[in-house]
């Protein structure tokens, strides 16, 4: 069993590899017109010059520790985080055994300050101020962004140093593409960040009621999508504890159009041209095979936070998609709720293998002092090491980042079937552009998706917002210093 699921880690692994490379274009990097090459005249062969001896060898000196004399003692050091419940008693362990442990007696306090998006809104017109905390977490489009204004430190000179740093070992541990994801070829290769967890978009389906339905499986096409959720939209579950029944709801959010997006062959970013494409032939068609599900009374818009995963336990929706990392909540919704069996799958695609939205914020470090941002840095060590990965993972029910950690959870896969179907669909990774701005863009997009699905034109739509969105990037791209 252990050497099977080595096999399948490395198989992993060999994926994340290519991700690597995808994503050192994922930031658009500035275009360069070449020196134009000087050609030499060719000269006939002259005499043989007189031997000489060779010169003797210099040795290169290594390159300076810039960090060899910083010296973390007894600082005091602030995370901003966006956990909540098991996951934050979790950290709050993490970090006591932290403050116990470490040798120089830096201290950490971890404080939770809101989502995503409203930890977002207070670094802004914080950075570079005193204010600042000293770790905050941010995905890569918002690490982008504060690094407009050199908001945070560039983690390579650490990562490296010969002092402080990660040895080669347990670089190499890390998922290449994970590894990959927090450098920014747009701010000359800066890490910005360290990854200490990732999760996918996933779709959650109620397997009691698809049998009822009189299906074996979860559907892997659109077309096998839509036929369920409008069965289901006239069928209601047996076990529902509440009355109606739909097929699916459809949380208008950015990272839902890209999963579509890329269920439909495509991307919402132009690489190799550096701009949104929103408006893309499979952005259109995602868009367009959402409408209908609305228009033919099978589908409906969560309009509160979490309606879906609410609905979802009491038996009334069939189909969902979101994070794996709302994995517990799942489970205790079902479990709470009509008590059904239930997975996860990936989402519907007319790819022949899936692509999976893979994402995750990783964590920054600010600007501030040499001492705190050290000492910031140690804790961030720390929280990334295999002992506290192993730990976070199983808690927390994000996927690892080390491949060590992922190797000795056969058991923890055992206990847990969809975790270990949603891991396993890491081979089929793809990820949303780490560009500056894109929260901004994202905000749009979700304006655009309701009025898609309340009826409006998904061509002049997505023409509109994708033209909105590239004005964004270009206004971003303008900062970069």
């Amino acid at each position: 069993m252990e050497e099977k699921m080595r096999n399948k880690f490395f198989a992993i692994i060999a994926v994340l590899l290519v991700a690597t490379f995808v994503m050192a274009a994922c930031v658009p990097a500035a275009t360069t017109t070449p020196e134009p090459v000087a050609t030499e005249e060719v000269q006939p062969p002259a005499a043989e010059p007189t031997k000489a001896e060779a010169p003797a060898a210099t040795e290169v000196p290594a390159p300076a520790d810039e960090w060899a004399d910083v010296d973390p003692s007894g600082q005091q050091i602030l995370f901003w985080h966006q956990h909540t419940k098991d996951r934050e008693a979790a950290l709050l362990e993490i970090v006591d055994e932290f403050n116990t442990t470490n040798e120089w007696g830096i201290t950490v306090t971890a404080e939770y300050q809101g989502s995503y998006g409203d930890i977002f809104t207070k670094m802004l017109p914080i950075l570079n101020t005193p204010d600042v905390p000293d770790l905050v977490v941010a995905y890569q489009n918002q690490a982008a962004t504060y690094q407009l204004t050199e908001g945070l430190l560039d983690l390579n000179s650490l990562v490296n140093s010969p002092k402080w740093g990660i040895s080669e070992e347990d670089q190499m541990d890390f998922f290449p593409g994970f590894w990959a994801q927090d450098v920014f070829p747009n701010f000359d290769n800066a890490r910005l960040a360290l990854p200490p967890n990732r999760s996918m978009e996933v779709m959650y389906y109620n397997s009691d009621w698809l049998k009822e339905l009189g299906y074996d499986a979860p559907p892997a096409t659109p077309e096998e999508f839509k036929e369920m959720a409008c069965k289901a939209s006239t069928t209601p579950f047996s076990k529902a504890t509440v009355e109606g029944s739909i097929g699916y709801e459809l949380s208008v959010d950015a990272s839902r159009f890209a999963s579509w997006t890329f269920a439909f062959g495509g991307d919402v970013y132009d690489y190799e041209g550096n701009a949104f494409t929103y408006n893309s032939d499979a952005g259109v068609a995602a868009m367009t095979f959402l409408k209908d599900l609305f228009d033919s009374g099978c589908a409906r818009q969560v309009t509160e936070a979490y309606g879906d995963q609410t609905d979802f336990g009491n038996g009334s929706l069939l189909f969902t998609v979101g994070s794996s990392s709302g994995l517990p909540f799942y489970a205790q919704a079902a479990s709470e709720g009509a008590n059904f069996a239930w997975s996860v799958a990936a989402i519907p695609h007319t790819t022949t293998e899936p692509v999976m939205n893979v994402y995750g914020a990783s964590v920054s470090v600010p600007r501030t002092t040499p001492e705190r941002e050290l000492a910031a840095f140690l804790f961030l060590k720390y929280y990334t090491s295999a002992d506290v990965q192993a730990k976070w993972a199983k808690v927390s029910q994000y996927f690892p980042v080390r491949a060590s950690v992922a190797d000795k959870m056969a058991d923890y896969f055992a206990s847990d079937p969809a975790y270990k179907t949603a891991f396993d669909m890491l081979a089929y990774s793809h990820f949303e552009p780490p560009v500056p701005g894109y929260d901004f863009v994202r905000d749009e997009i979700e304006a655009t998706m309701a009025a898609i699905v309340d009826g409006g034109d998904v061509v002049s739509l997505l023409d509109a917002v994708n033209i909105k969105a590239n004005e964004i990037l270009a206004d971003q791209l303008a900062q970069i210093k």
